[in-house]
C-alpha cells in the first residue's frame, strides 16, 4: 500500500496534479469496521467507532498515521494540503459536535509543528464536512469548527444537496443548488479564508438507485456545477466523485475542466479579493440564473437558461439565443475590459468595454449565447 502510494505521487508530479490528503475514508472505516486494525477484536484500542474522536489511544495511533505520512511525503511538492478528518460527524463523538473543535486543533498543532520542524514550512489544511449534516442536525454547532475554526486555512464541505446534486434529474436545477450553497457557506466564513467543494456528485442516483448517468447528461451536469461553484466565489470547480462505472471522469469532464482552467488565465488571483454578488446583479431576463462574485476592480459572472431544459433534462440547442443585459455592484469608477466565455468550447467569445461609475450599478450586456455564458469583468 505504502509502495501504491509512493507511485501515486510519483505519477502526480510528472503530470502535474496536486493530492488533498486525508489520513481516512471513514464512510468505509465505520461500514467495514469489523475489518479494521483499531477495533478491539483485531487487537486495537477501540471498542466502538463511535468514540472514534474521543478515544486517547485511538487519538494518539491516528497522529501516528498523520506523521507517517508528513515525513514520507510532507516535503513534495505534489501534496496541495490536508483533509485532516474526512467527513467528521457526531456519530464519531457519541452523537456531539462537542469535541470536533478540540480534536481538530490537536490533529492540525501535530501535523503543522512536524512539518515545521521537518520541512521549515506547513501545508494548508482543512476539515470536511457531509454538507446535508447542516440541515439534518441544526441544533448541534457544526458550522464553527468548519467554516471558522482558527487552525484551519480554508473551509470545505461535501455538496450532495438532496434531490439536485445527489439525484439529478436536469442540469440546471444542480447548478442552482450548488450557487446557493457556496453562497451559504460563504456567508459563514468572517475572516476571509478560502472556500472549496471538495466532494460532490450524482451519490444517491448511482449508489442508491443503480444508475449510472448518460455520458452526455453527466458531461452538462458536470461542467454546469463547476461553473456555478467557481462564479458563486468558491475556488476552483469543485471536486467530483465519479459515482459512475469506470469510477473516473469522462472525457468530456476533463473537457470542460480545461475550459475553465482557460477562463481562470483571464483573472488577476494575487489582486482578486471576491464576495458573492448573486443576490445582487440584477437581469433583465427573468428565465436566466445569475451566478455571480466579485470586489472592487474584478468580476466572474455565469448566466444559464433555466426554462429551455429538454426532455432528456439536457439544456436545448435548437432555441433561439438571448442577450440579456447585466446591472453589478460594487466595482469602482473606471474602465473595464468584459470577456464572454464559452464554456461548452472552452473559447473565447468577444471583448469589449464599460464604463464604470461608482455611485451607479454597472450595465454590461451579455451577448447573445443559446445555454449559458461566462464573463470576466476587469479594471483597466
Amino acid at each position: 500500500m505504502v509502495r501504491l502510494w509512493d507511485d501515486l505521487f510519483a505519477l502526480c508530479e510528472k503530470v502535474g496534479l496536486r493530492i488533498l490528503l486525508t489520513p481516512f475514508d471513514t464512510f468505509w472505516m465505520w461500514l467495514h469496521w469489523r475489518h479494521h486494525p483499531y477495533n478491539r477484536h483485531n487487537g486495537g484500542p477501540l471498542a466502538h467507532p463511535s468514540r472514534f474522536l474521543l478515544d486517547e489511544a485511538v487519538r494518539a495511533a491516528i497522529k501516528n498515521r498523520l506523521a507517517f505520512a508528513v515525513e514520507r511525503w510532507g516535503g513534495s511538492g505534489v501534496l496541495f494540503g490536508w483533509d485532516l478528518w474526512n467527513e467528521i460527524h457526531p456519530a464519531h463523538a457519541e452523537e456531539s459536535a462537542d469535541g470536533f473543535a478540540p480534536f481538530i486543533a490537536d490533529l492540525s498543532q501535530h501535523v503543522r509543528a512536524l512539518e515545521m520542524r521537518l520541512y521549515g514550512r506547513s501545508h494548508l489544511q482543512t476539515v470536511s464536512l457531509f454538507g446535508p449534516e447542516l440541515l439534518w442536525r441544526p441544533h448541534l454547532p457544526m458550522a464553527e469548527p468548519i467554516f471558522r475554526h482558527p487552525n484551519l486555512d480554508f473551509a470545505t464541505i461535501h455538496i450532495y444537496a438532496e434531490g439536485t446534486i445527489d439525484d439529478p434529474r436536469n442540469t440546471v436545477d444542480p447548478a442552482i443548488a450548488m450557487g446557493r450553497i457556496v453562497r451559504e457557506s460563504l456567508a459563514q466564513i468572517h475572516d476571509g479564508r478560502p472556500f472549496l467543494d471538495t466532494e460532490h456528485g450524482p451519490i444517491h442516483s448511482f449508489k442508491d438507485r443503480h444508475i449510472t448517468l448518460p455520458a452526455s447528461f453527466d458531461d452538462e451536469y458536470f461542467r454546469h456545477l463547476q461553473w456555478a461553484h467557481l462564479a458563486s466565489g468558491g475556488v476552483g470547480g469543485g471536486m467530483r466523485w465519479p459515482n459512475r462505472h469506470p469510477h473516473r471522469l469522462t472525457a468530456g469532464m476533463r473537457a470542460a475542466q480545461r475550459s475553465l482552467s482557460g477562463f481562470l488565465r483571464l483573472i488577476d488571483w494575487n489582486r482578486f479579493r471576491r464576495r458573492n454578488l448573486s443576490q445582487d446583479v440584477d437581469i433583465s431576463e427573468q428565465d436566466v440564473a445569475v451566478f455571480a462574485c466579485g470586489d472592487t476592480e474584478q468580476a466572474i459572472v455565469w448566466c444559464l437558461r433555466t426554462n429551455t431544459i429538454a426532455e432528456n433534462g439536457q439544456l436545448r440547442r435548437d432555441v433561439r439565443p438571448v442577450s440579456p443585459r447585466l446591472s453589478l455592484p460594487g466595482l469602482r469608477a473606471g474602465r473595464y475590459s468584459v470577456t464572454a466565455w464559452d464554456t461548452e468550447a472552452g473559447l473565447l467569445r468577444r471583448t469589449c468595454e464599460v464604463t464604470a461609475n461608482s455611485s451607479m450599478l454597472t450595465k454590461v450586456e451579455t451577448g447573445p449565447f443559446i445555454a449559458d455564458i461566462a464573463l470576466v469583468l476587469r479594471r483597466f
